[in-house]
């Protein structure tokens, strides 16, 4: 049973990775940074590769990538929750707690797990940046600016009703629509000040100064944005928010998936380390993703 399960994983890695060149490449006179392809890697590698960090902070940007104990936590767990619930158009609540089953060991917060794994149905008022660590498939999915906001505040409000849970969620969402659709940093930055209220006028060496654990989205998306916004490529984004010493797997998930929309398919290094580490039922899960993208329209204004 092992070998079949292995088995199936390796030919599901190489299915996505050997596409046929015209499913990867970029569409016809369309800028790289609107490529769609095999998305959610951004957050999902950028969790895994912050996940030793959260528990053993820095304050460098020079750091391992990966640990011995590198692995998907809650945030790659409940990213794919989301994105199949986009695909199936099904019960949220129930689609993030059978996730919780399957995986009841990710590390999630103990509001959240508690919540899924008494089957409630409302939602705990969080204003948490679990909203934010779980929403960059709504932007993927998405066919405008418009429809990303509203599948983020629907997939925020089952649990983080609170306006700044929402408000982190659109934020991602939103910054990771821009920046796909060939949106410049100027723009990603005033959607951000305008439409969500974050102060994002603070570089990272003076948020890093003085910067602490926090998971709420108010004292913590609006400096993995800016990491990102300080960054040159998708490793920089990833190493710019693990340096901030703070809640390092979910801001490197946020970075991380704003920055891959932005710069392109993360770097093949990095993705051999990330599916590494995935199982057969996430991978399959981004995978069909993927192929669902890819056939819905897109509006890039």
């Amino acid at each position: 049973m092992v070998m079949d399960d292995q088995s199936q994983r390796n030919e599901t890695i190489s299915a996505i990775w050997n596409r046929p060149a015209g499913s990867l490449a970029l569409l016809d006179n369309v800028n790289s940074r609107r490529y769609i392809g095999f998305r959610m890697l951004g957050a999902i590698a950028g969790d895994i590769i912050g996940s030793h960090y959260e528990h053993f902070p820095t304050k460098s940007p020079d750091f391992f990538l990966y640990r011995e104990d590198s692995s998907f936590t809650d945030d790659t767990v409940l990213t794919t929750a989301v994105a199949q619930w986009l695909m199936e158009e099904t019960d949220l609540v129930e689609m993030l707690q059978r996730y919780v089953a399957w995986y009841p060991d990710a590390g999630y917060g103990t509001t959240f797990l508690r919540w899924a794994q008494c089957g409630e149905r409302d939602p705990y008022d969080s204003w948490g940046n679990g909203s934010a660590m779980r929403v960059s498939p709504c932007a993927w999915f998405a066919s405008s600016l418009e429809e990303t906001i509203r599948f983020a505040t629907a997939s925020s409000v089952v649990t983080h009703n609170h306006p700044d849970g929402v408000r982190g969620a659109v934020a991602t969402a939103g910054a990771i629509y821009l920046a796909r659709t060939g949106g410049t940093k100027d723009a990603i930055r005033d959607f951000v000040c305008k439409e969500c209220d974050y102060n994002l006028c603070r570089t990272l060496q003076e948020i890093r100064e003085r910067y602490i654990f926090d998971v709420s989205c108010n004292g913590s998306v609006p400096e993995a944005i800016t990491a990102f916004l300080e960054s040159h490529d998708y490793e920089s984004a990833i190493r710019n928010a693990v340096s901030l010493g703070g809640d390092a797997d979910t801001q490197a998930a946020i970075a991380g998936a704003i920055a891959e929309a932005f710069y392109g398919p993360i770097p093949k290094d990095i993705y051999s380390e990330t599916v590494a580490r995935l199982d057969v039922r996430l991978l399959a899960v981004l995978s069909r993703f993927y192929e669902t993208v890819i056939k819905r329209p897109m509006s890039l204004t």
